[in-house]
């Protein structure tokens, strides 16, 4: 089980060696610490960290780190059956528990390398509501401070700066949402359940791949939901395949890609990840996109 971190770290003047389970995490700890500190996230970037197993050579480096950032709500599960030092444990979200997301239905499907799995009975993208990602970096910035009383100063300014980025956009994600709160989305994936708790989105999830054509019982489900819920714009993780972008279309349905940054991105950061999902997500709001 995963504790506060403690002081059971590295040489006082040395650099913090912080491994992390998911890159959000890493993100944070980098703009918190700087300098002080080096983040290892270990994921490749072609594989869903939520599901990636890390061979025991990489589970070796986990253990030998000053500190190691879980994400908490059953991510990286991976984590439950090895030996973790439990004194270097950060549980990132324990202090939000209670906010928590429970998965009504949860559906076993299969994709990508990882095969066969269920997104469980607890959503895990606990970052995409940015009040909840700050408590993660306060909890990481908590950590850091434990560790290395002498560069508090340091790391409780990387976390305002960081703050603030987060609470800025928390409020551009509000203001666009409340132009039209009653607003009909489709999700092609179950996994914006805290975005959707966060700002009263009337979302309905279904399970479609960017990579892989609907199938038939597929588009079917789909019409069953439009029925009850007539939704024009879809968010996805990933573009879609142009033929399922057309399909949709032709049945008034637009696509978007909101991304869940679960994963470092070749185009940027999490942030600029993030702002760009919020000027997408303002061009179904408004007709436009967010200046």
């Amino acid at each position: 089980m995963a504790v506060e971190a403690g002081v059971e770290t590295g040489a006082e003047g040395s650099t913090l060696l912080v491994y992390t389970v998911s890159y959000p995490l890493a993100y944070f700890a980098e703009r918190i610490g700087g300098d002080l500190v080096r983040v290892e996230f270990p994921a490749p970037p072609d594989v869903d960290p939520a599901f990636w197993s890390p061979d025991p050579e990489t589970v070796a480096a986990y253990q030998r780190a000053d500190l190691i950032l879980l994400n908490g709500a059953g991510y990286a599960s991976w984590t439950d059956r090895v030996s973790l030092p439990s004194s270097r444990l950060v549980a990132t979200a324990a202090g939000v528990a209670d906010r928590y997301v429970v998965v009504e239905d949860a559906v076993t499907h299969s994709h990508g390398p990882a095969g066969e799995h269920a997104h469980g009975t607890i959503a895990f993208t606990t970052w995409l509501d940015p009040t909840i990602a700050v408590e993660q970096a306060r909890a990481i910035r908590d950590a850091f401070s434990r560790a290395r009383p002498q560069d508090e100063k340091a790391f409780d300014e990387g976390f305002a700066e960081l703050e603030r980025d987060l609470l800025d956009l928390d409020g551009r994600l509000s203001e666009i949402v409340a132009a039209d709160p009653a607003r009909a989305l489709l999700a092609s994936h179950p996994v914006y359940q805290y975005l959707t708790a966060r700002y009263g989105l009337e979302m309905r999830g279904v399970h479609l791949e960017p990579d892989e054509p609907p199938s038939r019982a597929a588009w079917r489900d789909l019409q069953v939901v439009l029925e009850e819920h007539p939704a024009r714009w879809m968010l996805w993780e990933a573009e879609p395949l142009p033929a399922t972008a057309s399909q949709l279309r032709e049945l008034g349905i637009e696509s978007m890609v909101f991304s869940p940054a679960g994963n470092r991105s070749a185009d940027g950061d999490y942030l600029s990840v993030m702002e760009a999902n919020v000027r997408r997500l303002a061009t179904a709001y408004r007709g436009t996109p967010e200046r």
